[in-house]
């Protein structure tokens, strides 16, 4: 994918742009919103924006897709801490078997990295019911509005999430490749 056709973040919704490469188009908030809402001539020949207020329902839209996402990475990072406190339980048997010491030595180190990436399936869970108590802190307060900083933490916290996600889907594959070999 190259750099003209990168999907934008834009709050929680993604446009994608696809762009040919002899036209050159750029879209910013402000390209957006007069397409969604022409500006219209004030009384002095300003330009002005139909009242932003009409857009709190999309508000409260993204609002509970923010909420939906924490939600999904948390169920996704506790279905992960279940299957690796039960994969420990089994290379802890596995460990109680005659092996090698080359063996031991991956037991060892598997062993190792369910402890960390338990800890790290935590630690980023917190942060994430953490991060959906400041959007509901902040949905009560100011307008039902959440504030950038919060949204750029969603974005923040995804990609965290994603890393995270990768590190474990590689952890289980040298598991179960492990468990297929001393088996």
């Amino acid at each position: 994918m190259d750099s003209n056709s990168r999907p934008q973040y834009l709050g929680s919704f993604f446009l994608s742009v696809n762009i040919d490469v002899k036209k050159n188009v750029k879209f910013s908030t402000e390209n957006i919103l007069n397409y969604i809402y022409p500006r219209r001539p004030g009384k002095d020949g300003s330009q002005l924006y139909p009242s932003l207020l009409n857009l709190n329902p999309m508000v409260q839209v993204e609002i509970s897709q923010l909420t939906a996402e924490c939600n999904d990475w948390r169920n996704a990072l506790r279905q992960y801490r279940e299957e690796f406190s039960s994969d420990k339980n089994k290379l802890q048997e596995a460990a109680s078997r005659s092996l090698s010491k080359d063996q031991l030595q991956k037991v060892e180190h598997l062993h190792n990295q369910f402890h960390i990436q338990l800890i790290n399936i935590h630690d980023l869970k917190h942060a994430i019911k953490s991060h959906c108590r400041t959007i509901d802190h902040e949905m009560s307060g100011a307008r039902g509005q959440v504030r950038e900083e919060t949204l750029a933490d969603h974005e923040k916290l995804f990609g965290q999430y994603q890393s995270l996600d990768a590190t474990l889907q590689e952890l289980r594959d040298e598991f179960n490749g492990f468990m297929e070999r001393s088996s």
